[in-house]
C-alpha cells in the first residue's frame, strides 16, 4: 500500500533519478538554475500530459489550486508560467531526449516477450515511418514545411512484437524520409518494414542489405527490371507471384547491384494488389505479404500519441520549447507502458493513461484502481500512530 503517495507519484517512482541525473549533467541543465530544475520540470510538463493541459496560465492554475498536494506528489512548489515558459525555452530539449531513450530501452525488456504478433518469426521485425505534426508556420517560422504550413516530422522504428518504438528522431517537416535512415543502426538479421517513402536503393543496399539486415517495401510501379526467376505460390492464399528480379535501369543497377525478391500479393478483403521488394529469400512469400500488413502498427501508434497526448498544440514557440514538450509527451507514455507492465495491470494502456489523468492527485495504488473494492475504506491505520479521537 502506497500510504500517502499520490498516483502521480507512484508513477514518477518508476523514472530512474540516477539515470535521469546523468542526461541532465550532460547538458549542464541545472547549471546556477534556482528554481525548477529539470527533474521538477520534467514533473509539470509530464502532469500537463496527463491532464491534458491547454497552456501555460491552464497549468499554472491548475497546479495552484492543487497547492496543499503538491508536496506529496514531488513538486517543490507552485510553478509561475513566467518560470515554465522560460524553462521551455532555455534548457536543452536534449535532457529529455536522452532520457526518453533510456525509458524506451527500459520498455522494450519489458514488453519483448509480449505475444501480439500474428506471424511465427524468429527474427526481429520492426516498421519504420514518419509522422507529421502540423504547425503553424507565422508562429513557428523555423518549422519548414509548406508555403503556408509549418510542421515538426516524428522519424520512428517501432518494434513490432510490442508496440513499443525504439528510435524516434525529430526534424522540421522539409526533412526527408530517407535521409532519417542514415541516423538509424539497423540491426543484423533484423526485419525492417517500411513504405514506398524508404526506397533509395543505394541506402538499401549500403545501410541495411550489407548491415545483414533485411527489408520489406513496397515497390514502385515505374521500376526497371527483369525477372531472373520465379517461384511456385499459392494462389489460394492470394499470392500472385513470387520472383527473384534484378534492377535494369541505368542508376539503379549500380546503386543496388545484387538481387531483390519481387513478390505480389492481392489482399482477398479490398480486392487490391500489392507488389513487395525484399532481400529476404528465405521467407514463405505470405510471410512478406503478412509483414508488410502488421506495418500498420506504426499507423495506430502514432494516432494514439496525437489522440492522448499534447503534441498537437504548444506552449511555446520556439524549436527547444516545441521539441521539449514533444519528448516529454514520448517519456510519459514510456512510463505508462513500464508501469502497466511492472504493476501487472492487464487494462489497455489508453484506459490506464485516461484513469491516471482523472485521479492523478489521489492517494491509491495503481494497480487497485481497476479493482471493485473501494480503496477508500481499506484499513490504512499505522499501528504506532496515537489515536487522538
Amino acid at each position: 500500500m502506497n500510504k500517502g503517495k499520490t498516483i502521480f507519484s507512484q508513477l514518477m517512482s518508476f523514472l530512474s533519478i540516477y539515470e535521469f541525473n546523468k542526461c541532465v549533467k550532460k547538458y549542464n541543465g541545472d547549471y546556477r538554475i534556482r528554481t525548477l530544475k529539470s527533474l521538477e520540470h520534467f514533473y509539470v510538463m509530464a502532469f500537463a500530459q496527463l491532464t491534458y493541459r491547454e497552456s501555460l496560465r491552464d497549468i499554472e492554475i491548475c497546479l495552484n489550486s492543487f497547492s496543499s498536494k503538491l508536496y506529496h506528489s514531488g513538486f517543490q512548489q507552485p510553478v509561475a508560467k513566467s518560470t515554465l515558459a522560460e524553462a521551455n525555452e532555455r534548457r536543452n530539449w536534449r535532457i529529455f531526449s536522452d532520457f526518453a531513450m533510456v525509458l524506451i530501452k527500459e520498455a522494450r525488456e519489458l514488453y519483448k516477450d509480449d505475444n501480439v504478433f500474428i506471424i511465427e518469426l524468429n527474427e526481429v521485425a520492426y516498421a519504420l515511418d514518419s509522422s507529421i505534426i502540423d504547425l503553424c508556420l507565422n508562429l513557428f517560422p523555423w518549422a519548414k514545411f509548406r508555403k503556408k504550413k509549418g510542421a515538426v516530422k516524428m522519424h520512428t522504428v517501432l518494434d513490432l512484437r510490442g508496440s513499443i518504438p525504439t528510435y524516434i528522431y525529430l526534424t522540421d517537416g522539409l526533412f526527408s524520409d530517407v535521409k532519417a535512415m542514415d541516423f538509424i543502426l539497423f540491426e543484423a538479421g533484423s526485419i525492417y518494414v517500411m513504405d514506398k517513402a524508404y526506397i533509395d536503393f543505394y541506402r538499401l543496399w549500403t545501410l541495411i542489405d550489407q548491415q545483414k539486415a533485411f527489408f520489406v517495401t513496397r515497390a514502385k510501379t515505374n521500376m526497371a527490371y527483369r525477372r531472373v526467376y520465379s517461384r511456385s505460390v499459392d494462389k489460394m492464399l492470394g499470392l500472385i507471384c513470387d520472383q527473384t528480379i534484378k534492377l535494369t535501369g541505368p542508376k539503379t543497377k549500380k546503386k543496388y547491384p545484387n538481387y531483390l525478391r519481387r513478390v505480389k500479393y492481392r489482399d482477398i478483403e479490398n480486392g487490391k494488389d500489392y507488389e513487395f521488394l525484399s532481400n529476404n529469400f528465405d521467407l514463405p512469400a505470405i510471410v512478406i505479404a503478412q509483414l508488410y500488413k502488421e506495418r500498420w502498427k506504426i499507423e495506430i501508434f502514432f494516432r494514439w500519441i496525437k489522440q492522448n497526448l499534447r503534441i498537437k498544440s504548444f506552449y511555446g514557440t520556439s524549436e527547444n520549447a516545441v521539441f521539449c514538450q514533444i519528448w516529454i509527451a514520448i517519456s510519459t507514455y514510456l512510463l505508462i507502458a513500464i508501469a502497466r507492465k511492472k504493476l501487472k495491470i492487464e487494462e489497455k494502456l489508453y484506459t490506464l493513461f485516461q484513469a491516471i489523468g482523472l485521479a492523478i492527485f489521489e492517494k491509491t495504488p495503481v494497480n487497485e484502481l481497476f479493482t471493485n473494492s473501494d480503496y477508500k475504506s481499506i484499513n490504512v491505520h499505522d499501528p504506532n500512530q496515537l489515536k487522538i479521537w
